[in-house]
């Protein structure tokens, strides 16, 4: 397994990350034990240094506590991990029936949680990281997660405009972190890539982490340019979500909803997902692994997170990065137009 560098840190990036969104009961609550395999399962079958990505929004924080518990209980030295944590959500108690936020997506969570997106928002969910976490694991990765959300609830351009300045004050204190040797690399991790075009025109990050926005499924021109313009820049790319919450592997979620097969709309994603089954039949390919093998072949992206609630998947996941497809593979999903006929990185390059 290749390890990268990442830009001017120094820090060798491993090309999978594991997501921990499963550690904070992810659609589902898992047993303590299954938690426990899963983190036994990374380090068992990783030989460098494994990175875990998670942040205060998965389970209200539970995903932070379960991994600094897990980690002391496995008796895991510092050295051997790295992790990201996204910050901006911060964990509070829970005084409604269910959490405030992301309603139907966490299951049987004691916390709820609220949005910090500011200068003085960061420090606080900085320290709540640092003490779910434990005194010994410390997050050495550090962004503002969903910054794109927040933008989006501004109702006017005048909202929006003290939005964006409240992002631009969160990463004055993660800066501000970094010079004080608390954080190794400084980054962004959204949903919209447009969000962090915006913030990287004015920000020099380290990384940034994409999710949805570019996969096997959607991979529109305008993303492979700004794709293009991180690499010539020296920020690493870490790419995420590419089976569409896995959808593109036979589940039922799509993006954190459950499509409909007789709505018009969804009934598109079903018959792009039996063509692409088709192929992968024809030549033995797991899908999972045609969505991993395409969601790293732009040059500039280091890694890809994927995240499991099965600790056997675990050991498939890392053979995923591995395993390369054939170019006839991907000659045959332009063919059947599943990918785009004139995608530079995979199969011979078709002249329209």
């Amino acid at each position: 397994m290749t390890y990268k560098k990442l830009g001017k840190t120094g820090l060798d990036i491993p090309p999978i990350i594991f997501g921990t969104s499963c550690l904070g009961n992810l659609y589902q609550p898992l047993s303590r034990e299954i938690k426990l395999d899963i983190l036994r399962e990374m380090f068992n079958n990783m030989s460098g240094l494994v990175l875990l990505d998670s942040a205060g929004k998965y389970g209200a924080g539970l995903a932070l506590e379960v991994i600094g518990q897990g980690l002391q209980e496995l008796d895991i030295p510092a050295k051997r991990i790295v992790i990201s944590n996204k910050m901006g959500w911060y964990r509070v108690p829970l005084t409604t029936p269910e959490p405030t936020f992301e309603r139907g997506v966490w299951a049987n969570i004691k916390h709820d949680a609220i949005q910090k997106i500011s200068y003085d928002g960061i420090y606080e969910c900085w320290e709540q990281g640092c003490q779910l976490l434990g005194e010994n694991y410390s997050p050495r990765l550090l962004s503002v997660h969903d910054p794109d959300e927040y933008l989006a609830a501004a109702t006017t351009p005048r909202e929006r405009s003290r939005a964006f300045q409240d992002i631009i004050d969160a990463y004055r204190a993660l800066f501000e972190l970094k010079e004080q040797g608390l954080a190794k690399a400084i980054g962004v991790g959204a949903k919209d890539w447009h969000v962090i075009r915006d913030i990287t025109s004015e920000i020099d990050l380290d990384w940034v982490m994409l999710a949805v926005s570019f996969t096997i499924l959607k991979h529109p021109p305008e993303v492979l340019d700004f794709l293009d313009e991180l690499t010539e820049r020296g920020i690493g790319i870490f790419n995420s979500a590419v089976f569409h919450a896995g959808f593109l592997t036979g589940g039922r979620y799509f993006d954190y909803r459950i499509l409909n097969p007789r709505s018009e709309t969804d009934k598109t994603y079903f018959d792009w997902r039996k063509k692409f089954f088709s192929v992968c039949q024809d030549f033995a390919a797991a899908p999972a692994t045609a969505c991993v093998q395409f969601g790293l072949s732009h040059p500039g992206i280091l890694s890809i997170a994927l995240n499991t609630s099965n600790p056997q998947r675990v050991r498939q996941n890392i053979a995923s990065v591995s395993t390369e497809l054939s170019s006839d593979f991907w000659m045959a999903m332009k063919n059947a137009g599943l990918i785009a006929n004139n995608y530079p990185y995979l199969g011979q390059v078709v002249q329209k």
